[in-house]
């Protein structure tokens, strides 16, 4: 891959644009354009997307028949090679606006287990990373783990196996996150790595930068 052609989708899950997720997410598109990739921010809550409707249409092509924003956002998630899902942690699991999002992956769902097909070419998976950048008020690291297995299956039917999360607890107030030390940096050293990811075995990775 020559470099250029690595793209990172941001999503800004986050009501609360300038919120904490929104400067992480910012700081980490920074990091991932200083090494060359091709970077575009969406702002998830900004956009027209219906919850999922369990008519499992999709059971039978692999596509969601609801034609809303989201018919935008799937080509871009499944064919971009990074992508960062900027989600807070709101009554301890993911924002709605993440989850709506998340919900409407069934298609995928059923692309892959109902129809037995990638949603992603096999040549293409390779080159495939995620990251999640996510922050809560609450005061205690756990509350993270909630929202774990969501996210897992949100990169999961995205076809991307390695993938990072750096998390910060106790940190509530809009802005609060340019206080905490050195958190953005890391969250610029994680777009790098996004673009120029360590060296690692085959199969699924996932590693954590931080909790604090």
């Amino acid at each position: 891959m020559e470099e250029g052609d690595f793209r990172v989708l941001g999503l800004a899950c986050s009501p609360r644009k300038g919120g904490n997720t929104d400067l992480m997410l910012e700081s980490a598109l920074e990091g991932a354009a200083a090494l060359g990739a091709t970077v575009e921010r969406v702002y998830v809550a900004h956009l027209d997307i219906h919850p999922c409707k369990a008519c499992n249409a999709c059971f039978k092509t692999g596509k969601c028949v609801q034609q809303d924003d989201m018919q935008g956002l799937y080509p871009k998630l499944l064919s971009y090679e990074g992508i960062i899902l900027a989600a807070p942690i709101f009554s301890m699991n993911l924002a709605a606006q993440a989850k709506i999002l998340i919900d409407r992956l069934q298609c995928c769902w059923a692309k892959k287990f109902v129809l037995k097909e990638h949603t992603v070419p096999v040549e293409e998976r390779a080159n495939r990373r995620g990251l999640w950048l996510s922050a809560a008020g609450f005061n205690k690291p756990e509350v993270f783990e909630h929202a774990l297995p969501t996210v897992r299956y949100f990169f999961g039917m995205l076809e991307i196996s390695r993938r990072e999360r750096v998390c910060f607890f106790n940190v509530d107030e809009k802005g609060a996150i340019k206080e905490v030390p050195g958190a953005l940096a890391e969250c610029r050293e994680a777009g790098e790595r996004l673009v120029h990811p360590p060296e690692y075995e085959e199969g699924e990775h996932e590693w954590l930068s931080s909790l604090s």
